[in-house]
């Protein structure tokens, strides 16, 4: 994936006069302009249950593809279908295939039939910070190359997704209070270097918007639709919220969150294993659990039936159980 790296910036405007700081402000902001606009285009894409929808999409390859939010795709196209146009400001307009589309993150790599721009470089979210300035460049409202800036007003938020029968949360999404409207999807948000960080996915109330962080998951998530055109994910058939460890057991174990099984799916793999609602799980394969994050981590497809320890607590008592997750159907 050409221009992935890990990288992310951070801004200081320490012991410069209130002029000067905007000065640098305005010239930050446009010089991320300069970069990404050729390089986030503006989609139409045709056919799907909704009809015709627009969105925006981010160059990803050298060799014509584009990276954008599932939801912006739709989820009746199968991959290799053509499902719709790409317009640059340059002009440029490209026929796009479906490559992969992966609704449980909301990413999808479409690619297009001729030469478009290269890729922007792409940073690191998991190394942002609350109040960063950020870029956010995509066609909202059918404006093309519309571009909005402000700062990370918080992180590690989620967003619910669902694929047919099967939900997940996205974790750590970002959110920023650049401007967001709709034909926003799939766009860029860029850190103050013209790193994209986030792929802009949905308005989450009056000047607040969030975006789909680039980071190790997401990468992985990336790499699996352009290689294989979907993400196969194990199935464990645990629903969990974060839950705080009593001060004793958080000593003894050295992490303070594990993961309340808050229900176990009935003839799932967790039901077989033993799990029990109301277990404290710590640990998968001797990986700590503080979020679910840390346990979606670990049940991409290298973990579809692979015996995998579980450690949990049970009325104050250790219990180490075998689970074989299944593939998880949508």
């Amino acid at each position: 994936m050409d221009g992935i790296e890990d990288s992310a910036g951070v801004e200081s405007g320490a012991g410069i006069g209130e002029g000067e700081a905007l000065d640098a402000y305005s010239q930050v902001v446009s010089g991320v302009a300069e970069r990404l606009i050729p390089r986030v285009a503006s989609l139409r894409m045709r056919g799907g249950r909704r009809g015709e929808s627009a969105g925006s999409g981010v160059v990803l390859t050298g060799d014509g593809h584009l990276l954008t939010n599932a939801h912006v795709v739709g989820d009746s196209h199968r991959s290799g279908a053509e499902v719709g146009t790409a317009e640059f400001g340059d002009g440029t307009t490209a026929n796009l295939r479906l490559v992969g589309a992966d609704p449980l993150s909301d990413l999808a790599v479409v690619r297009a039939d001729r030469v478009i721009p290269d890729p922007p470089e792409y940073g690191d979210a998991d190394r942002l910070q609350v109040g960063n300035l950020v870029v956010a460049v995509g066609n909202p409202l059918g404006l093309a190359g519309s571009v909005t800036a402000g700062v990370v007003s918080a992180l590690g938020r989620s967003l619910p997704t669902r694929s047919g029968t099967a939900s997940r949360i996205v974790e750590d999404v970002i959110q920023t209070d650049a401007a967001l409207n709709p034909g926003n999807s799939g766009g860029a948000l860029a850190d103050s270097r013209g790193r994209v960080v986030g792929i802009n996915t949905a308005v989450a109330g009056f000047g607040l918007g969030l975006a789909v962080p680039v980071n190790p998951t997401t990468r992985r998530i990336i790499y699996a639709l352009l290689h294989d055109g979907r993400v196969r994910r194990a199935f464990l058939g645990l629903v969990t919220t974060p839950a705080p460890l009593q001060p004793r057991l958080a000593e003894r174990f050295g992490q303070r969150t594990a993961l309340r099984v808050v229900e176990v799916v009935s003839g799932s793999p967790a039901e077989r294993a033993g799990l029990h609602r109301g277990d404290l799980v710590l640990a998968v394969q001797g990986q700590q659990l503080r979020d679910a994050q840390s346990l979606q981590k670990q049940l991409f497809a290298d973990a579809i039936g692979r015996r995998t320890e579980v450690t949990a607590i049970r009325n104050g008592a250790l219990v180490d159980v075998v689970a074989v997750p299944a593939e998880l159907n949508g």
